[in-house]
């Protein structure tokens, strides 16, 4: 169990590296950003924890089960606690299921971004839609250039 446990730790880890490494840098930049004045503007990389908290989870769920990997045949071999075996069972599967449960939240936090990206670009298009149906309704007509009355009233007066 503790082995499948590392593999999808080591997964969430690859998954979320791709997100930052290879897959729509300016994509993810844009969508981390934070609107100010009508403009976008960037939050001092503010935005890239969201990117950060399961690649930080996931790194210590494996630094705690490559740790438990050191440290179980080590405790196998203390003659002392042969007799607390059931006991020791029990706090092994205590330390599985709480891992188990923490790197579910971190597969939950990993898909934070790509929902992210997803509700931007959402947003985006159908703000390119309203200013692409506006536009396309109204019509500019070239008006007539507008005359100067004093200037139309000194020209009759002959001055």
């Amino acid at each position: 169990m503790f082995e499948a446990l590392r593999t999808t730790a080591a997964i969430i880890f690859a998954v979320v590296g791709a997100w930052l490494a290879i897959i729509y840098p300016d994509r993810l930049k844009i969508s981390f950003s934070q609107l100010k004045g009508g403009k976008k503007t960037a939050q001092n990389g503010s935005g890239i924890g969201k990117l950060f908290t399961p690649v930080a989870h996931s790194t210590a769920i494996l630094c705690v089960i490559l740790l438990l990997g050191i440290l179980a045949p080590l405790i196998k071999t203390i003659d002392v606690l042969h007799d607390h075996v059931e006991l020791l069972r029990g706090c092994s599967y205590l330390v599985l299921s709480s891992l188990t449960l923490w790197q579910l939240w971190t597969v939950i936090l990993s898909l934070v971004p790509a929902d992210v990206i997803v509700t931007q670009s959402n947003n985006d298009e159908r703000r390119q839609k309203t200013l692409n149906g506006l536009t396309s309704q109204a019509r500019f007509e070239k008006r007539p250039p507008e005359r100067d009355e004093r200037k139309g009233k000194d020209d009759e007066s002959g001055n």
